[in-house]
Formats: structure tokens, C-alpha cells, sequence
């Protein structure tokens, strides 16, 4: 509303000089008449100028369309002053008086053509042809003036008309619609691409068009013919103030028109500009230069903008490093946690850390003597020693010298400060490590993985105590254990217990059971403890069946390597189902995890009265396996410890 206030009062105000006669008021002067118009020429090419530079550096129809319109304008005002009385004709011309229109009307042809959308086509046909489009101007107006300031050639450098004709007002209104058009047409386009610039632009149009309508009244020298070039200054002052403040606010002349370019030239500016983004972001990421100068010639960025960027892309460097060298201490603080051998922790380690930190280098205890290639390393009071632009932190594991870390001397002491951090995780990591390793030979070599890994995952499961759980409780023995060592040596005893426990073992725990204890030549395994197992009477069988298969191809391995005639005990198993009291049973010193209860006593007894190499399951376990298995009933038999009697089956095959 504002900008169409502005526009409508010098037309309100050419209406009441033209209605009130009386104030339309003459003055003739014709030195301020002349360097009005030589001024406001100059800047009119000079922003004709900007306008085509900027044309010829994007390679933009458009810009070029619009600096024909400010250099044809310029031109043919240029040619009216020349043409001021007592410049340099006494009376002037008649050229002094048609110029000025016949130039706005050429610029409103340029102006209408530079709104359109021109296609790919189209634009490639203006660039093509732009040098004989400029020539071809210039020449026409050297010719103008020629014709209008040689007195006597032609009939335009007669006196000028003292009296208006009609046909000149006619003739400038293609110009005013043209005019009006570009102005419309550029406003659509600023509401799809908004732009100071713009907006400049329509305004200018439009007041070329008032400029026109001022000059159809004819009446030289009044308030009215004074108003025209009123209105042709401020249309010109208006795009170079809009073009000083964008100067002025981006510090550089080369993207002032880019918001006037066509569709095609914008998208490759946006381009251009996202080739330069990722070629910044990939200097970052690999802690290079920014190259500022070849950016700065090819975005004409000045001295203080390639200043600005050089710092920013250090300080962006600077933060992209430190935040690679945290990234590096948090990667090595994860692998503390998951319980990597000391050699593959430490290959990983070095990987990442390597990313961040450059070539880095680690270097463990051999034979009391810490080296990394030719370097050996004291640490005597526990400090970072500097040697060869490298800087070393000692490894630590229990408070004594177990490695050395070698890392490249920073620019900073944050650098530093960062490496000895680094180096008291790698500390903090190589320790557990070798904890984690300990305890993984002191646990699961001696107590079933599932305990284990419950005890580690939470410590507090130690505690006495147990709880009330339905589990399937399964017994093993060797039948003829005691004849076989009293006939052989302890050695073959222990031979013989290792070869039978490494063929049983895995059948329990391949099928989910926990294996609470061995008692000699027995064992006592649980399923459904203390991890929950569903079909725990299933697996439990199987492994049972599993442990007797395995046990039979140890025997029939045996048996002919051996050269006496002593017979290898046999296994015998006994599983059973129900409640039984689960958890740490012992005391604050001496406590071991075990299930007491009527169930686990009942599989012991089965497996007593099991055949050598039979399964012998009670009633409870048979009524929780699927259809399909095969038993062989026992009856119901008397157990010791048991008042009633207790109905039991052979196992003999599970589908």
C-alpha cells in the first residue's frame, strides 16, 4: 500500500499542474538542466555497466536485457542535455525535445522482453546476439545525435517545437504499457523469489512509465517537463541506493543482481554455492585449508571476506578435531565394556584413535623394557616425555608401567591434555581387559557360563538366600567307577573323568542347562536356574539321551586302545521334575549356587536305580514332554527317603 502511494503521488501531482494552469509555472535554466541530466546519466551508466558485468559473469540473459534498459535510457537522456540550449546549439533541437521519448520507448522494449520468462532456448538466442543488440544501440544513437546537433543535416536539428503535437503523446503509450507489463510481470516474480533488488527494479519501471506520461503535456520548461526528469532521476538513484546498501551489507559487487537472473542462472548459483558448501565440509573433515582464494576469485569475495572465511574454517576445523579426539575417547571407553581379548582391543583402539589423533602408537611391556621401533621409553616420575616432535604417556595397569602411548605433539595444550586423557583410558581399558580375561578363566572355567554371567551382569545375586522354582533336576553317575580306580592308576582315573566330563558337558549346556556341581565321578545339573527355560523337561531329557550317546563313543574310543582287560564305567542318569528351593547356599566366607528339595532327591534316586547307559525319568518330567517319545515303564517303585512309592520310565528315544 505504501510503495502504491508513493507511485500514485507524482502522478496526482503532474494532474494538478496540468488542471491549475497557474501553477505550472515556467523556469528556464539551462546549466541546471544540463548537469541534472549529466549527473544522473553517469550514474545510469554506471549502473548499466554493473548490470552487464554481472550479465557477462553469469552468462544471464536477463541482467543483460535489464542493462540495456538502463544504458538506453542513459544514453538518449544523455543526448537531451546535449541538446539544452546554449550548450551547444543557441536554440537547441528538435531531437531535444523527441529523445527523451524515443529513448524511454526503446528501454520499455528491452524492459518488457528482460520481464519475460525467457526458456533455455530463447536466453542462449539473447547471449548469442547480445554484441550486435549493443552495437546496434550505440550506433543508433551516435546516429541520433549526429542528426539532432549538426545544424542544418536534418530536420531534427531544427529549432525545437514551440507548441505540443499529438501524434508524439499517442506514440509513448506503447511505451507506458510496456512499462506497466514489466513492472506487473517482475512483481510476480518477486512474490515467488522476494528481493530487495527486486522490488528496485519494479519501481524503476514504474517510474519510467510516469516519466513517459509526464512527458506527453509538452510544456518545456514548466513544473510539469521539470517533473519527468524528476521522476527519470529517482528511478535510476533508486536502483543504486538499493545497490549501494546491498554492497554495503555483503561487502561485494558479485552477487547484486542475482536475485534479477532467470530461474536457470539462480539454480546454478545454488549450485555453485553447494559445490563450494561441500568443498568447505570436505576440507573440514580432513583438517585441510580452506583454499579462501580460490573461493574468494570465484565468488569475488574481498580481502576481509577471505579473512573471515580462512578463520571460521580453522575455528571449523579446530572443532571438528576436537570433536573427532572425544568421539575417539568415548569409542575407546565403550571397548572397557565389552570384554575384547587385550589384542583386539587394543587393534581396535588404535584404528579409531589413529582417525583422530594421526599416527599414534602403542608399545607394551616385553622383558621389563618398554619400545616402539627404536625408541625406549622410562617414565621415572610417571610424566609425558617429548621426544622428535612425538609425545609419550606411560600405560598403567595396577599402578605399574605396562605400556606406552605415542601420539604426535598437538598445536595446543588441549591437545595434550586430550592425549593424556586418552592415554588413562587406553589404561583404564587394557587393565580390564586383562581382568575381564582372569575372570573369565576363574568363572567359567569352574562354575557353569549361565552363573557366571549372572554374577558379573550383577553382583548382588551372590548374596545367600534363594527362592522357590519348578525346575528339571538332572543326576549322573559312572556305574563301576570305584571297581575302575582300584585297577588302575590315578592318573588314568583322572584321564578317564576328563575324557567322560568333556563329552557330557556340552550336552548340557548346548541345551540350556546349568551344571551346579561335580561330586567325583557325579554331577547335578538344573534346567529352568537360574536362567528361565521354557519345555526345561524336554531339554533336560535330551541332554540326558545326548550325554549317554557321547559317553558310548568315548568308551568304544577307548576300548581298543586299551591293552588290559579293565572295563570303563559307564554312565547312568536319573531326571526329574518339580519344585525345588534355588539360590547361594553356604556361608559369608565359602558359598556355592545349588537347589535343594524333594525334586532334586528324586532324580538322584532314579539315576541310582538307572541301568548302566539308561535315562530313567519320573512321572512328572513324562507328563511335560510332547507325544511321540519312548518309554519303558518301571512300575512304581520304593525310593530311599520316600514313603510313597515313585513311578519311574526308561528313556529310550525323543523325537
Amino acid at each position: 500500500m505504501v510503495w502504491g502511494i508513493h507511485l500514485a503521488l507524482p502522478l496526482l501531482g503532474l494532474w494538478v499542474l496540468l488542471a491549475e494552469p497557474t501553477f505550472n509555472i515556467e523556469w528556464h535554466h539551462n546549466p541546471s538542466h544540463f548537469w541534472l541530466i549529466i549527473t544522473v546519466a553517469g550514474v545510469n551508466v554506471a549502473l548499466g555497466t554493473l548490470i552487464s558485468e554481472a550479465s557477462r559473469r553469469r552468462q544471464d540473459a536477463r541482467l543483460f536485457l535489464v542493462s540495456m534498459v538502463f544504458l538506453s535510457s542513459a544514453g538518449f537522456f544523455f543526448l537531451h542535455g546535449l541538446a539544452t540550449p546554449q550548450i551547444i546549439l543557441p536554440l537547441g533541437s528538435l531531437g531535444f525535445d523527441l529523445g527523451q521519448q524515443v529513448g524511454l520507448t526503446i528501454a520499455a522494449v528491452f524492459a518488457f522482453t528482460s520481464a519475460l520468462p525467457l526458456g533455455e532456448r530463447a536466453a542462449k538466442s539473447v547471449l548469442n546476439s547480445q554484441h550486435f543488440i549493443r552495437g546496434s544501440l550505440f550506433g543508433f544513437m551516435a546516429l541520433w545525435g549526429l542528426v539532432s546537433l549538426i545544424p542544418g543535416l536534418t530536420p531534427l536539428s531544427e529549432p525545437p517545437m514551440t507548441t505540443p503535437v499529438s501524434w508524439l503523446t499517442w506514440a509513448s503509450i506503447p511505451g507506458v504499457l510496456l512499462y506497466a507489463v514489466a513492472a506487473v510481470m517482475m512483481f510476480l516474480l518477486h512474490r515467488r523469489r522476494p528481493s530487495a533488488m527486486l522490488i528496485s527494479l519494479i519501481t524503476a519501471y514504474a517510474l519510467l512509465a510516469e516519466t513517459m506520461i509526464a512527458g506527453m503535456s509538452q510544456h518545456n520548461w514548466h513544473l510539469s517537463w521539470w517533473e519527468w526528469h524528476i521522476l527519470l532521476t529517482l528511478a535510476f538513484v533508486f536502483v543504486a541506493y538499493s545497490a549501494y546498501l546491498q554492497f554495503r551489507r555483503e561487502g561485494s559487487s558479485a552477487g547484486l543482481f542475482d536475485s534479477v537472473a532467470l530461474s536457470a542462472t539462480v539454480a546454478r548459483i545454488q549450485r555453485d554455492y553447494d559445490q563450494a558448501l561441500e568443498e568447505l565440509v570436505e576440507h573440514v573433515r580432513r583438517g585441510e585449508p580452506l583454499a579462501a582464494t580460490r573461493l574468494s576469485g570465484k565468488f569475488r569475495l574481498n580481502e576481509g571476506q577471505a579473512a573471515v572465511l580462512d578463520r571460521a574454517g580453522e575455528a571449523l576445523a579446530n572443532e571438528r578435531e576436537l570433536s573427532e579426539r572425544l568421539g575417539a575417547l568415548v569409542a575407546v571407553s565403550t571397548q572397557t565394556r565389552i570384554g575384547l581379548p587385550e589384542n583386539e582391543l587394543l587393534a581396535t583402539s588404535l584404528e579409531r584413535v589413529r582417525q583422530a589423533y594421526g599416527d599414534v602408537k602403542i608399545g607394551l611391556v616385553d622383558d621389563g623394557r618398554v619400545e616402539i621401533g627404536s625408541r625406549e621409553y622410562e617414565f621415572p616420575d610417571g610424566n609425558p616425555v617429548k621426544r622428535d616432535q612425538l609425545i609419550a604417556f606411560p600405560l598403567t595397569v595396577k599402578g605399574r608401567l605396562a605400556g606406552v602411548l605415542e601420539v604426535p605433539i598437538g598445536r595446543t595444550t588441549q591437545d595434550e591434555a586430550l592425549a593424556a586423557t586418552l592415554a588413562g583410558q587406553l589404561s583404564i581399558s587394557l587393565e580390564n581387559a586383562r581382568l575381564y580375561q582372569e575372570l573369565h578363566t576363574l568363572f567359567h572355567q569352574y562354575m557353569s557360563p549361565d552363573v557366571a554371567h549372572a554374577l558379573l551382569a550383577d553382583p548382588g545375586q551372590a548374596a545367600l538366600g534363594g527362592e522357590l522354582k519348578e525346575l528339571t533336576a538332572l543326576f549322573a553317575d559312572l556305574k563301576g567307577f570305584t571297581t575302575f580306580s582300584e585297577r588302575v592308576t590315578p592318573g588314568e582315573i583322572v584321564e578317564m573323568l576328563n575324557r567322560y566330563h568333556t563329552a557330557a558337558v556340552p550336552c548340557i549346556l548346548n541345551n540350556g542347562g546349568t551344571i551346579v556341581q561335580f561330586v567325583g565321578d557325579a554331577l547335578l545339573a538344573l534346567f529352568n536356574a537360574p536362567a528361565t527355560q521354557a519345555g526345561h523337561a524336554k531339554a533336560a531329557c535330551r541332554a540326558a539321551l545326548d550325554m549317554q550317546r557321547a559317553a558310548a563313543e568315548v568308551a568304544e574310543e577307548m576300548a581298543w586302545k586299551r591293552v588290559d582287560d579293565v572295563e570303563w564305567p559307564t554312565f547312568r542318569v536319573g531326571v526329574n521334575t518339580g519344585p525345588a528351593l534355588v539360590g547361594n547356599i553356604g556361608s559369608p566366607e565359602l558359598r556355592g549356587f545349588n537347589a535343594m528339595g524333594d525334586c532334586v532327591n528324586v532324580a538322584a534316586r532314579l539315576q541310582g536305580v538307572a541301568e548302566p547307559g539308561t535315562v530313567v525319568i519320573g512321572e512328572t518330567t513324562l507328563k511335560q514332554l510332547s507325544h511321540g517319545v519312548s518309554v519303558n515303564p518301571l512300575g512304581r517303585l520304593s525310593l530311599k527317603g520316600k514313603e510313597e512309592l515313585v513311578a519311574a520310565y526308561v528313556l529310550t528315544e525323543m523325537p
